[in-house]
């Protein structure tokens, strides 16, 4: 059995799990393990178990004391009064939820009223806008349903039954900012709004505090409460002000730590909290890594070969621009918009140009998202680029690649401190980060107040360049 503090952080993401074992003294990975998920938008938690089980498989977990679990976000998983599921859990990137979107927005007042009332306007991703789907689409589902959990809330309560240890569904503020019913700002659910939704009312998990130890198992490894897979990123991180980070997962996201909420009547920036005390407004984009898989596909490349082509056409790749809403987008609200080449011409029409058209297509939009993270208050120093499997690519770090963002850009992105540094082979933020939260003891954060939107506070600076994981981020039975 080994003597070393070891502590183990698991992203239970959108395509697979991944389990970073980790020295809680050094922050050193000790030994990491990985299982996969559908690629769907839909899908039975049950998967996410087997992949937890194929990821710590062969001891992954021996001498670990403590865990924490973080997430994909939104997700809605429903269960019912013996906690089993009742439907495959719907997931942020699953579409079918946009009318119901609309119609919440507009049942409310309009965009700004949700802005003031928890900081984000309801879109298809939203957890409520889920749950209107399921009320709307399939009313015996909603019928059965006892109460909505998140991914990262069911992996956390399924790891702790497995070990005998669970007492009750717990979450955190973070991933629970995202779901529409609950305010980043007072740090309470709005189970007004949580009805609205559901047309019924639903039980949700306890909100624990960040240091907060929601069970042990029988072999004493205690579980934290975990968060959304943005929050352990920038958790793991340890941001300080004028820190961006920009995440190329399956989806894209930029996102910096702030001192108070925002409200954002267009639902660009989201007002989510982070995994303390504070808060994490965040811009996130549909299309990501999966248009570099597209683009590779096209072109009968690998993700290298991509790279390599990308790198060998001169930035602008000769007038050739692609639109990337290969699945819609998020971020302008387009859930139904497809992607477009444009400025085709013989000249321009090589492999090479296309693909730096697809990196640049999917960069820039998330360089407009830097934008909209700045619009929100917040400084914009320097951009950290992470991202996992398939690895940013190379050109991502060259400014020229971004010279002309799609949307007006106060500072052209070309000149972006971009800091991408050495990444970490196979090793998530995400889950680093909720390794972070599983070491941590008693540690909290001044500041929040729940008479206003929000009060100053010292912002702890965490450590910068030996942070672990800095660019490694993926993109987190049904009873328990």
């Amino acid at each position: 059995m080994s003597t070393r503090p070891l502590v183990a952080g698991v992203d239970t993401s959108t395509q697979s799990c991944k389990v970073a074992v980790c020295d809680a003294e050094t922050g050193e990975v000790v030994r990491i393990g990985r299982g996969t998920h559908p690629d769907a938008t839909e899908v039975d938690p049950a998967h996410w178990w087997r992949a937890w089980e194929e990821a710590t498989s062969g001891g992954l977990l021996d001498g670990v004391q403590a865990l924490a679990v973080g997430g994909q976000q939104h997700g809605m998983v429903l269960l019912d009064d013996a906690d089993e599921v009742v439907r495959p859990a719907l997931l942020w990137n699953d579409t079918r939820s946009a009318g119901t979107a609309r119609d919440l927005v507009d049942e409310l007042g309009g965009a700004q009223d949700w802005a003031d009332a928890v900081g984000i306007v309801p879109l298809a991703a939203i957890t409520a806008a889920k749950l209107r789907w399921v009320r709307d689409h399939e009313p015996a589902s909603m019928e059965r349903a006892a109460r909505v959990v998140l991914p990262h809330d069911w992996l956390t309560g399924r790891i702790l039954a497995a070990g005998g240890g669970f007492a009750e569904w717990t979450t955190d503020a973070g991933d629970a900012s995202g779901t529409g019913y609950f305010d980043a700002a007072t740090r309470e659910y709005r189970p007004d709004l949580l009805r609205m939704a559901a047309g019924r009312d639903l039980a949700v998990p306890r909100v624990a505090g960040p240091s907060e130890v929601v069970g042990r198992t029988r072999d004493g490894l205690a579980v934290a409460p975990g968060t959304g897979d943005n929050m352990g990123a920038a958790l793991g991180l340890g941001l300080r002000p004028g820190d961006v980070v920009v995440s190329l997962g399956t989806s894209g996201t930029a996102f910096a730590r702030h001192d108070r909420p925002t409200a954002d009547p267009r639902g660009f920036v989201q007002s989510f909290a982070d995994a303390e005390d504070g808060f994490l407004p965040l811009v996130c984009t549909l299309n990501a890594a999966r248009v570099l898989t597209a683009g590779a596909s096209m072109l009968g490349v690998d993700h290298a070969g991509l790279d390599r082509l990308a790198l060998a056409a001169e930035p602008g790749a000769g007038g050739l621009t692609l639109l990337p809403f290969l699945d819609g987008e998020r971020t302008p609200n387009l859930p139904t918009a497809t992607g477009a080449l444009h400025g085709i011409t013989r000249g321009n029409a090589t492999p090479e140009n296309l693909a730096r058209a697809v990196v640049e297509g999917m960069l820039l939009g998330l360089a407009s998202a830097v934008d909209a993270v700045r619009d929100a208050g917040c400084a914009v120093d320097r951009v950290l680029l992470i991202g996992g499997p398939p690895p940013p690519p190379r050109c991502a770090a060259s400014p020229p690649t971004c010279s002309a963002p799609p949307w007006p850009c106060r500072r052209p992105a070309s000149t972006w401190p971009w800091a991408p540094p050495a990444r970490p082979r196979g090793r998530s933020g995400r889950a680093v980060g909720s390794r972070v939260a599983a070491g941590r003891r008693g540690h909290r954060r001044p500041g929040r107040t729940r008479a206003g939107r929000a009060g100053p506070r010292s912002v702890r600076r965490g450590p910068r360049d030996d942070v672990p994981g800095r660019h490694g981020l993926t993109p987190g039975g049904s009873r328990p």
